[in-house]
């Protein structure tokens, strides 16, 4: 039962980490870049199913419902044009990305599906650590902050741990800890 808590826990989490992101794309006050976006919601959705492959079970939804949104942020950062500077790399971390999503097909194993598309995800966190490298105020850190924990939640909520279920959320959760010290020191050198 504890596990179902926590996992309704995450998704409130993920709600409450995605409905002020949203708001802030909606009145400008955010310009998250579209192709993180897509990379993040496309792997993450598939990370959800890998998962339930390998039993995650309850654990598992939070990275579904995440997906979902994720994906809709990425819609909502193309339809407002939020980026208009797109530079080669950010083309380059999209085609890698893009490229990898076939492995999981060709390899048929939920761990290998899960290995690259994790390393797919943390790359699609190459455009917008670029972008918030340059302009530190254009990202609300909250969301990112929430989003660690509630990965931390999700992982506590699996079923069955095994290094297919529990090195997504752990490895996002890491890369949102490192994001947000980065745009935190990027903030000092601009203001100091």
């Amino acid at each position: 039962m504890y596990k179902e808590i926590l996992s309704l826990v995450a998704i409130g989490l993920t709600f409450a980490a995605f409905i002020p992101y949203i708001r802030s794309i909606k009145h400008q006050q955010t310009r998250p870049h579209v192709f993180s976006w897509f990379i993040w919601g496309s792997t993450t959705f598939v990370v959800f199913l890998a998962q339930l492959a390998d039993k995650g079970g309850v654990g598992a939804w939070p990275i579904g419902v995440s997906g979902i949104v994720t994906l809709y942020i990425a819609y909502l950062a193309y339809c407002s044009k939020a980026v208009i500077s797109i530079t080669r790399t950010d083309w380059l971390f999209l085609l890698i990305s893009l490229s990898a999503l076939p492995f999981w097909y060709v390899t048929s194993d939920p761990l290998w599906a899960v290995i690259i598309l994790t390393t797919v995800d943390l790359l699609g966190f190459g455009p917008t650590y670029r972008k918030a490298w340059h302009q530190p105020y254009s990202e609300v850190l909250v969301p990112y902050a929430i989003i660690m924990v509630r990965n931390i939640l999700a992982a506590i909520a699996l079923e069955h741990y095994s290094l297919t279920t529990l090195l997504f959320p752990v490895a996002l959760a890491i890369a949102c800890v490192l994001f947000i010290v980065m745009v935190k020191l990027r903030r000092i050198k601009f203001t100091g």
